[in-house]
This record gives C-alpha cells, structure tokens and sequence, in this order.
C-alpha cells in the first residue's frame, strides 16, 4: 500500500455495501496492535464528518482486514497516542538555531 511517490489510497466497503476512498497518512503500533490513519478521500473538508479515520490492521488468512474501533475510550487513547507521535515528530524536524 505504501508508495514512494506521492500519496497511497484505498478503498474500503462498510457493512451496508457503501464504497469509501481513504488517503493512508500514517501506520503505527500501540498496546501490540497494528492501526492505520487514514483521511477520506472522496469527502470535502468543510463536510463535519470529515477527519482522522483509525482501523485496527489484523491479519485473517494471510490477508489485511481493516476493523474499526468500537470502544470510544480505547479509540480515544489510540487518537491521543497518535496525535502525541504526529507532534513529537514535527518537533525533531524542526532545526535548531
């Protein structure tokens, strides 16, 4: 999925058949499980429901499925993580004077 040249996408089908295009951002791990970020690709940015997709990656018959997060305490832990990493990398990237 990952690609060197520019951005990676994906498509994704919810339990109701709805098709999603989603833009990948990022992938880490926390708490020994694997998650991608993701941001909708076929939605404007000024719709509200638009933001930061995370899926659980796990692995069913050698293949990747992509499970979202139920348990909003735990998803919320997972977005504060994440959110922490994104901000702690900009700051190495910053030089210094």
């Amino acid at each position: 999925m990952d690609s060197e040249f520019g951005a990676s996408y994906i498509t994704i089908e919810d339990d109701e058949g709805n098709e999603f295009e989603l833009e990948h951002l990022s992938s880490f791990e926390f708490e020994g499980e694997e998650y991608m970020v993701f941001l909708p690709a076929d939605m404007d940015e000024d719709d509200p429901d638009y933001g930061f997709i995370i899926l659980q990656v796990e692995e069913a018959d050698g293949e990747e499925q992509f499970v979202s997060v139920d348990d909003e305490e735990k998803l919320q832990r997972i977005y504060d993580y994440y959110m922490e990493t994104i901000f702690t990398e900009d700051e190495e990237d910053v030089p210094e004077d």
